[in-house]
């Protein structure tokens, strides 16, 4: 069953519950149901329902008042319901909850999740210590594969925190096995282009000497078309296959390494593009679907899989871009577009290289509105 997206909550509809009947109590912007919780209360129901319908972190952390163990803050996990919205969130339609927002506002869209509002909080490094201790999740500065694999998350906490970009000391590389393993999780952009460039420029030779020029061109521009929809799937319903991955740590884990990673740290250069060992698992059956479908002519079959092949390098190309380099204006649109896509709604804006198929098939993202 796909895991359940959590609503957000205005401060003023939490407030409201603050009765025995419900209970709500927030950290930071995360809503916690503790109804349930008001009558097994060690120090007595009445402690809890003082705070119904506000902020517990400060209680929480008075060692003089109030201490509590980690075993409150594993409760109150289990009870999370949601989180607290801006009430003055701006999208791509000007409302906010369904309401019009003044203009002159002078506070961006703060996703209540994320906590972000531009691109640029994705540069922003992470205190290491303070997020570990707050989100109990992943450690950046221990090897992240034995954390994954050894955590015990559920598939609802994990994509919860995984979802939550982090970056790591100014941009570099969080260790991921720390050991000899790691040299081969990372790989430079240029990587792309000089080990795929000169076989798809071979094949589509092959294809132009057999078919001819128009030919040829026009069977490598339908193999570039089909990887526009292949990258736009891959992405949607693999990279995403999220609330269906497995709820074990096996699931969890492939997930982490095959796309979790790169949300959870989106600005790590050399986690950007697909390795080259990855991308040949992925290539191999549409090497053969392509000559399954075009099963007369090879040379049909090898000039479509060239045209898809230099999709697929513009595509890991423009991802790096995108991330990391200053563009020109039709570019920097789609950086926005797609970047929001990390901070602001990974469910939605599976397109990198284009909208085309996200507007196809109604999964565009609404771009928040900058606000002065």
């Amino acid at each position: 069953m796909p895991a359940r997206t959590l609503p957000t909550f205005t401060r003023a509809e939490v407030e409201s519950h603050n009765t025995k009947k419900s209970c709500y109590v927030t950290i930071g912007t995360k809503v916690f149901d503790v109804t349930d919780f008001v009558d097994d209360h060690p120090g007595g129901g009445d402690l809890v329902l003082e705070y119904g319908g506000k902020d517990i972190e400060d209680i929480l952390k008075d060692g003089t008042s109030h201490t509590h163990s980690e075993a409150a803050y594993d409760v109150l996990d289990d009870s999370l319901v949601g989180f607290v919205t801006n009430e003055k969130l701006v999208n791509g339609n000007g409302t906010a909850n369904g309401q019009a927002q003044p203009n002159g506002s002078d506070k961006p869209r703060v996703h209540p999740r994320t906590g972000m509002s531009c691109e640029e909080d994705l540069s922003k490094d992470t205190d290491v210590a303070t997020d570990y201790q707050k989100h109990k999740f992943l450690d950046l500065s221990r090897p992240l594969f034995p954390q994954i694999w050894f955590g015990g998350f559920s598939r609802e906490f994990y994509l919860d925190q995984v979802h939550r970009p982090r970056h790591y000391k100014g941009g570099a590389s969080a260790p991921l096995f720390g050991n000899f393993l790691e040299p081969l999780t990372k790989t430079p952009w240029w990587i792309i282009p000089t080990l795929w460039g000169p076989p798809v420029a071979y094949g589509a030779f092959l294809a132009h000497q057999q078919l001819g020029t128009p030919i040829a061109a026009s069977y490598y521009g339908l193999g570039f078309f089909l990887w526009s929809f292949v990258e736009y799937s891959l992405h949607r319903f693999l990279f995403h296959l999220d609330g269906y991955i497995p709820d074990n740590r096996v699931g969890i884990t492939m997930h982490f390494l095959l796309h979790g990673i790169h949300h959870y740290l989106p600005m790590d250069k050399y986690r950007l593009v697909m390795p080259p060992t990855l991308f040949i698992v992925l290539a191999t059956p549409f090497w053969h679907l392509a000559h399954a479908v075009f099963y007369w002519d090879w040379f049909v079959a090898v000039g479509v899989f060239s045209g898809g092949i230099f999709g697929y390098i513009l595509y890991d190309m423009t991802h790096y871009f995108l991330h990391h380099q200053n563009l020109p204006l039709w570019y920097k649109e789609l950086k926005r577009y797609h970047l929001a896509h990390h901070f602001l709604d990974y469910e939605l804006g599976f397109g990198i290289t284009s909208k085309f198929w996200d507007n196809l098939f109604g999964t565009t993202l609404p771009m928040p509105v900058k606000t002065a």
